[in-house]
Formats: C-alpha cells, structure tokens, sequence
C-alpha cells in the first residue's frame, strides 16, 4: 500500500513538472548590411573610349573629271610628298589641248592678218587714199583678235594645266587611311578618291553624352606605358541628331608619344568632370525608389531610417542627390528593398 502511494505521488511530481511554462524562444539575430559614407558632391571620373586620329586628315580629290585608269596606292600604305596616288584616262584633256592650240594657232594667225592691214591702211591714209574712218576700222579689228588671241592663250594654258591634273599626287608625307576610288570609274571634279592623315601631331576623338561638357583637359590610357596628357582642341558646334553625343578632338600634349599612338586604334580616355555644385553623392545601389519618392536608407544606432532625396543626376555607379544628410552619414549601399523603418541591423562597411 505504502508503495503505491508513492509511486502515485512521483507521477503527480511529473505531470506537474510536464505542465510548466515553456522556455522563450530566442530572439532573432539582426541581418548584415553593406553600408556607405554619404560624399558630398565633388570632381567624379568620368572614362570613356576615343579614337586615334590625325591632326590633318585631308581627302584628296582630281581638280578635273575623267576615268581613273590606274591606282597606285591602298589603304594603310605609307605615302611621300609628290608620290602618285591615282591617275586618269589622258586621252580626253590630251584633245582638249590639241583643240585649244589649234584655236591658239587660229587666233594668232588673224592678228598677224589683221596687223598687216592695219599697217597698210596706215600708209594709204597717210597718202590720202583712204579715210581716217577705214582706217580706225582696221585698228579695232587688230584690238578685238589681239583680245581672241589672249583669250585662246589662256584656254590653251588651262588645257594644258588640266593634263597635268590627271595625275594625282600627295601634298604631304603622311599614310592613305581609305581609297575610295577605283580603275574604271568615272569621277567628277572634287569628288574624293582618298584620303591622307598627315604625319605629325596626333589627336583623339572622343565623343560625350549629351548631358555633359566635354572637359578641357584629360588623359588617354594606352594599353602600354604611363598616361598621357590631353587638351581640348575643338568641340562639335551641336550634339548629334541621331546619337544625341558632343565630338570633340583632345591634342596630345606630349609629341614623343605620337608613335605610340596607331591611326585609327581605340584607346581608353579618362577625365574629370565635376558634378552639380552642392549636393551630396551616393551609390547608386542606395536608391529605393519603392516609396512615392526617393529614398535612402540611413543607419542610426543600429537601426534604419528613410530619408527622402531630391536626385539631381545619375552616372554609371553614383547617384547625385539633395537630403537632409550630413557628409559621413552611413547609408545601406544594397538591398534597401528588403528594409522597413526601425529595422535592426548589423553593419558591415564598405
């Protein structure tokens, strides 16, 4: 009896034991951020890519229509002043002389006709045979085939001037980037058939988003050896319809450097361009832009709070913005969907 009365009073002591409140559960751990400084607005980098190119750049044209008959250089051939770079079917201009002397010769044999009576006249007037009036008759028809004959002389020498047009030659030492004419085609007077960059300074072309202003000054990154300086030499008087970008040319400053640089390769520009005066600069992963506006997501004292922002501009990884933020206030850089006001959190800075 005693026996069971203590084994029925050890199971009371469980059950009771069994009926006790439950332990807390444990609390959850606050969730890594990846935070930033709030900068203010200053100088940023802005690079791009330019092409090489050369200070003169000169498409070469016949100053006379005709056939080319033969072509003598291709493009990226190196060319000396007065070298052959085309030339034109002659027989044409060789006529057209041929047509300009005869007409030389034709003119020159009226004055020389007409002189003769002239001087006749002058005689027989002198003797009362003919008068003062046949007389000024005969001296103006000298005058007007003088005035043919100069006029056939300097056809004559156009003529001849046009022959020797029909061979195209380089003004200047320097290397063919395009042809653009070819054997058995019929070209007009100005009409480029080729053009030559000039040996000597070098430039690169760069062109720049609508929004910006080219710089004055720059640098260009060449795959090999330290940077080079550039300067602003023009910019384009309108962005371009079609790619809404600014062309600008940059000299490079240092002459040395101008036979590293090959015609026509694609080398990496950088410059620096300053941002809106005032304002504060952010990543450009900081933005949340889930609200009716703009925001940011600052951490104070282990917490994260909104701030709404005015954005001014965007770049490539920052954003340019007005926001009651002091410069140094740390923001969370990524993620700030996943965020709500007074959300705890564990900063890890960036």
């Amino acid at each position: 009896m005693s026996r069971t009365l203590t084994l029925a009073a050890l199971a009371l002591l469980l059950l009771s034991a069994c009926q006790g409140e439950a332990p807390p559960p444990p609390k959850s751990v606050p969730p890594w951020v990846l935070t930033a400084p709030v900068r203010a607005n200053g100088a940023t980098e802005l690079e791009l890519t330019g092409t090489v190119r050369a200070r003169h750049e000169t498409p070469v044209a016949f100053q006379v229509g005709g056939r080319i008959a033969t072509r003598h250089v291709d493009a990226g051939q190196r060319v000396a002043r007065g070298s052959a770079l085309f030339r034109l079917d002659p027989r044409d201009l060789e006529q057209a002389v041929q047509a300009a002397e005869a007409e030389h010769a034709a003119a020159l044999s009226a004055l020389h006709l007409a002189q003769a009576d002239a001087t006749r006249n002058r005689a027989l007037q002198a003797q009362a045979f003919v008068s003062r009036q046949a007389l000024d008759r005969t001296e103006l028809v000298v005058r007007e085939t003088q005035a043919r004959l100069d006029a056939a002389r300097a056809r004559l020498q156009q003529a001849r001037h046009a022959r020797g047009y029909a061979a195209l030659t380089t003004a200047a030492d320097g290397v063919v980037v395009s042809t653009l004419g070819e054997p058995g085609q019929v070209v007009a007077a100005g009409q480029p058939v080729a053009v030559i960059a000039h040996d000597g300074a070098r430039e690169i072309e760069v062109f720049f988003p609508d929004s910006v202003t080219p710089p004055r000054t720059g640098e260009a990154l060449p795959p090999e050896g330290s940077p080079l300086a550039l300067t602003l030499r023009e910019t384009a008087g309108a962005a371009d319809p079609d790619s809404r970008t600014w062309r600008s040319r940059y000299r490079v400053d240092r002459d040395a450097a101008a036979d590293a640089l090959t015609l026509g390769s694609v080398v990496r520009v950088r410059f620096a361009t300053a941002a809106d005066n005032g304002g504060l600069a952010v990543p450009l992963g900081a933005l949340d832009e889930r609200a009716e506006g703009a925001r940011v997501w600052q951490v104070v004292r282990g917490a994260v709070q909104p701030v709404p922002v005015e954005v001014i501009a965007l770049d490539a990884d920052t954003a340019h913005i007005r926001a009651r933020l002091e410069p140094g206030s740390r923001i969370v850089a990524l993620g700030t969907h996943l965020l709500k006001p007074g959300m705890a959190v564990r900063e890890r800075r960036q």
